[in-house]
């Protein structure tokens, strides 16, 4: 399946920027605010974004960051597992080690608390120790019905653990390079998620981030010949997160696809209609993650495709 009806998310508990992921992630911007009110406003954020999932009817497990040690990124859990149909859950090499924190047994014990069922353990982290990195759903936008992996290559997304990943589940990884402009001044994006999103019907994507001609046709005919539809989005509705997206279901079958109302804002009519003849907009008020964290609602989203033990 395509779309996942339970998803796991986690409450900061010391929400702030964090130096050691803002060199390759130029959407992050520092803030003078005392970070007691930084973190009180990402927490009300994120309660506000919780309410509207399970207003429609989505399952939402909240887990609580600790106190200690301090993880100003443990809002966004996608980067650091995935978990998978088959019972596999997959623990990923992370490029900046204060995320590393973010790994936490505890986590995967509640899921199967719960009922779910985690067959495999497999743990990529020893990636880390040859200064490889695969940041999980961040670095990869996986097409499960096609059992396709898209990953445009960074600092955070190399080639031989993703390679890895993909023999490992079974599927063809579709490599590419994509890059942004800052300031005049060009540089890798660091993570596909931000320029990419594929859901059931859809795929909403910046082909103009692909500067190279073959990788772009490739990356389109792909998408295309899996059956999906192509929405392109510019390289200014990228920089309002408007690739970070996700779709999401229910326990009745209805989809949602989950954006940021800073990516909301940016589409234009043709893009949000084309989006809604297959699924409902949730669109949360994220200001404040966006801005310190550098990621926005899809990020904050881990899905949870594990069978239900019986």
């Amino acid at each position: 399946m395509q779309t996942a009806s339970t998803l796991l998310m986690v409450r900061p508990a010391n929400f702030g920027f964090n130096p050691e992921t803002a060199e390759s992630n130029f959407y992050q911007q520092s803030d003078n605010r005392p970070a007691a009110e930084i973190n009180r406003l990402a927490q009300q954020e994120f309660d506000g974004f919780v309410a509207m999932l399970r207003d429609q009817g989505v399952q939402v497990i909240v887990e609580e960051d600790t106190a200690e040690p301090v993880k100003p990124d443990a809002v966004f859990p996608n980067n650091w597992f995935s978990t998978h149909a088959d019972g596999r859950l997959i623990l990923y090499p992370m490029y900046s080690p204060t995320r590393r924190q973010e790994r936490r047994k505890d986590f995967v014990e509640d899921l199967m608390k719960r009922k779910f069922q985690v067959n495999e353990i497999i743990d990529l982290s020893f990636f880390e120790d040859d200064g490889q990195y695969l940041e999980g759903t961040g670095s990869m936008v996986m097409d499960h019905q096609a059992k396709l992996i898209y990953a445009c290559y960074s600092e955070r997304t190399h080639p031989i653990p993703l390679d890895y990943l993909g023999k490992l589940l079974g599927y063809k990884v579709v490599g590419f390079h994509a890059v942004q402009e800052f300031q005049g001044v060009s540089s890798p994006i660091y993570h596909t998620n931000v320029m990419m999103h594929i859901g059931t019907d859809l795929a909403v994507v910046c082909l103009d981030s692909i500067p190279k001609a073959s990788e772009k046709q490739a990356v389109q005919k792909s998408l295309t010949q899996a059956g999906k539809k192509v929405v392109p989005i510019t390289p200014k509705q990228k920089f309002n997160f408007a690739g970070n997206m996700l779709e999401v279901g229910n326990d009745g079958g209805e989809k949602f696809t989950v954006m940021s109302e800073t990516a909301l804002d940016s589409l234009n009519v043709g893009q949000i209609q084309l989006i809604e003849k297959y699924s409902t907009i949730i669109s949360p008020s994220i200001p404040t993650i966006e801005k310190l964290g550098g990621g926005s609602a899809r990020c904050m989203m881990a899905e949870i495709f594990l069978p239900l033990a019986t």
